[in-house]
């Protein structure tokens, strides 16, 4: 297998895809034990970035990485719904250049877009949008994008959809590797709400470009998350960390300990953002919970 072929034959790749749909591709290999460095997810702030049409303008993306700055943040995760409409190559140099003049790096991307579809007309302008902001997050040195699923269409079976979600995932991967850029597919719901079906899509791309999307809070259709979670860790190429956790129907804090000690045993090395989705003001709220990640990740 072309990728991750220092790992694993392609014989006992082929015995391990037919005994484990977690096991069908080998996970990255990574030096132990991993480096985590710690950001935040401009999503966290939204309420502020992209406020209701009656509010008046509170915060740009220039303002979010000079609060990551205030915060003793050492990166910011973008995320395109708060770029200008009009956004440029003269906007991305200058947010570029003003993350490295204030020490701040940007530690990955995020879009919004829909691999599932069965309109081919959809399919296609979600592979557009998808290589439009390839090169964007390209030009600002972002090393992951955040990338979703989509949804299983009404009367479709989930292998037809999977199939078809990793045919598009392998187009948009091809492109993204072009440019040196991860795509990390996110558990976002959808036909990646189990580990077992994110990973059946990820089992079918062949890309040195794509990885997974670790998002701590995202698993709510699991009794256990955090086992899920377990499964796709290996596969991470960038982690979001939320504060709560979706059990049983039920929002619970989520136990920090455990989802960092999951990044741990699994090697992970790279970016964890803080995505705050919590109900407590963002800016009440943020900066304790990064003082609590901080304890954790040290």
């Amino acid at each position: 297998m072309q990728r991750r072929s220092f790992m694993l034959n392609g014989s006992l790749l082929l015995a391990l895809a037919a005994s484990s749909p977690c096991l069908a591709i080998p996970p990255f290999k990574r030096a132990k034990p991993g480096r985590m460095r710690l950001s935040l997810a401009a999503y966290s702030m939204r309420q502020y970035l992209q406020p209701k049409p009656d509010e008046p303008h509170k915060m740009d993306l220039f303002d979010f990485v000079d609060y990551c700055r205030e915060q003793g943040l050492d990166g910011a995760e973008l995320t395109s719904y708060y770029f200008p409409e009009d956004v440029d190559n003269d906007y991305l140099v200058r947010l570029k250049q003003h993350c490295h003049v204030t020490g701040i790096t940007i530690t990955g991307g995020a879009i919004r877009n829909d691999f599932c579809s069965n309109d081919p007309e959809k399919l296609e302008a979600s592979l557009a949008h998808t290589r439009q902001w390839v090169d964007r997050y390209a030009i600002l040195g972002a090393p992951a994008i955040r990338v979703f699923a989509g949804n299983q269409p009404k009367d479709e079976e989930l292998s037809v959809t999977l199939e078809r979600c990793a045919k598009t995932c392998q187009k948009a991967c091809d492109y993204a590797a072009s440019k040196g850029v991860f795509l990390a597919l996110e558990n976002h719901g959808g036909v990646t709400a189990h580990a077992k079906d994110l990973l059946e899509i990820v089992r079918q791309v062949e890309s040195p470009a794509l990885g997974i999307n670790f998002d701590s809070g995202n698993f709510r259709s699991a009794a256990d998350p955090y086992s899920e979670l377990v499964k796709i860790a290996p596969y991470a190429v960038n982690a979001q960390i939320k504060v709560e956790m979706h059990i049983d129907g039920k929002t619970v804090p989520a136990d920090l300990s455990r989802i960092v000690q999951i990044l741990q045993d699994s090697g992970y090395s790279g970016w964890v953002a803080l995505e705050y989705e919590a109900q407590e003001n963002p800016l009440e709220a943020i900066p304790k919970w990064l003082g609590e990640l901080r304890q954790r990740l040290s």
